[in-house]
């Protein structure tokens, strides 16, 4: 994927820096023809030796050294794509603004080809609002960002700031340099620093080892909509139910669950720090009230199952929303979907209700496209046609983006 491309990556101060070492090695094990710069503050965390080895040329890092000026222009104009990694909230700064004071961020103004820039910085750093409003600008330039990582920080917390691991990091970039065919349209990143909550896929209710309740739900609406977050620039947490499908994206962290009350347990606790929630998941209303630990046997007789209800999430959700956030539940439903939804609006206390309905072709279970009409407070109501689950999802977060 990447024989042949020529990528210039950008290495700031941050202690993350050690990480480009990888990132390096990955390039070039892809084929890349890669050229460093390094701002000087980089230099107390990596150093140009360890660089220019692996790179297998010199690392660039003063505009003018030994009265020689470093081209910039040309070093903007070489690459296919631009890397930064990491991107200190220093940088970052510098980026949004257009303060030009060395040569990393001379070249990125210089640059002709897209630009790429994985942030790292510690939780509080990467919550204040200037760096949001920062990385924000830098979208709007159409510079992409690839989400960071929650774990232990240089602090000793642990939480969000934490840059993407190299791997991850060429993994989103070998669609970008794959051609305009295979890379994902760029999108507005309004939800950087946002986190989100979505549920997808089904759950099985135990009746006994070897049975189950259950429905068709695939999964691939929920899926759709994280992947769509997770593009505006939102860290999602994913609760999928058990689906046959998988993900690993950046900006995404899956936790699987297989029945009601551990999805239940799951969104109330991801929903506390949440900025949206987005509920598509086909929880079971009911679940047996008594499994039973041996499978059991087929007789002569009938066999009758006590069912009690599983707690409602979007209801719970619903009353612990606090100021700032939003929350969308989705109807299913097999006839008088507007009555049933505008109900569900108001009696779970949510922002919007996605309305979908078996009696429409193209929508429902398993399909790879979805009809849906969106409700919210206030008289809000839109209808859409018959699209792809993924374009249903812009539709979904774009009206998310719109309303706050």
């Amino acid at each position: 994927m990447l024989q042949g491309k020529k990528i210039l990556l950008g290495v700031t101060g941050s202690i993350a820096a050690y990480k480009s070492i990888l990132l390096v090695r990955l390039l070039i094990r892809e084929g890349a023809t890669v050229r460093v710069i390094q701002t000087p503050a980089s230099r107390d965390f990596v150093t140009p030796l360890s660089l220019s080895t692996l790179s297998r040329n010199p690392v660039h890092s003063d505009l003018f050294a030994a009265d020689t000026w470093a081209n910039h222009v040309e070093l903007g104009r070489w690459a296919d794509l631009l890397i930064i990694a990491p991107l200190s909230c220093n940088t970052l700064a510098k980026m949004a603004t257009g303060l030009c004071d060395n040569l990393l961020v001379a070249t990125y103004l210089s640059a002709t080809c897209p630009v790429v820039v994985a942030p790292a910085m510690d939780e509080d750093m990467w919550n204040h609002p200037s760096t949001w409003s920062n990385l924000q600008k830098l979208e709007s330039y159409g510079n992409r960002v690839i989400p960071v990582e929650q774990g232990e920080l240089a602090s000793g917390l642990f939480g969000d700031g934490r840059m993407a691991e190299p791997e991850t990091i060429l993994k989103f970039i070998e669609p970008i340099l794959g051609g305009a065919e295979s890379a994902p349209p760029a999108q507005p990143q309004s939800l950087t620093g946002k986190k989100a909550l979505v549920t997808a896929g089904p759950t099985h209710e135990s009746i006994d080892p070897v049975r189950f309740i259950g429905n068709h739900s695939s999964g691939k609406m929920g899926i759709a909509i994280a992947r769509e977050l997770a593009r505006r620039g939102a860290r999602v947490t994913l609760v999928l139910g058990p689906s046959a499908l998988s993900i690993e994206e950046p900006g995404i962290t899956v936790q699987r669950v297989t029945t009601a009350a551990q999805m239940f347990d799951a969104c109330v606790k991801a929903f506390d720090d949440a900025h949206v929630a987005v509920l598509s998941a086909a929880v079971a209303d009911y679940t047996p009230a008594a499994p039973v630990n041996e499978k059991i046997k087929k007789n002569d007789g009938s066999l009758m199952l006590e069912l009690v209800k599983t707690r409602d999430i979007l209801k719970t959700l619903g009353e612990m929303k606090k100021t700032g956030q939003l929350l969308v539940g989705f109807a299913l439903e097999t006839k008088d979907g507007r009555e049933y939804a505008l109900a569900k609006l108001k009696a779970k206390n949510a922002d919007f209700i996605v309305l979908n309905s078996l009696e429409d072709q193209g929508a429902g279970f398993g399909l790879d496209t979805n009809k849906i009409t969106i409700f919210g407070t206030g008289g809000f109501e839109q209808a859409f046609g018959t699209k792809s689950k993924q374009q249903v999802a812009k539709d979904i977060v774009d009206t998310i983006v719109k309303s706050r």
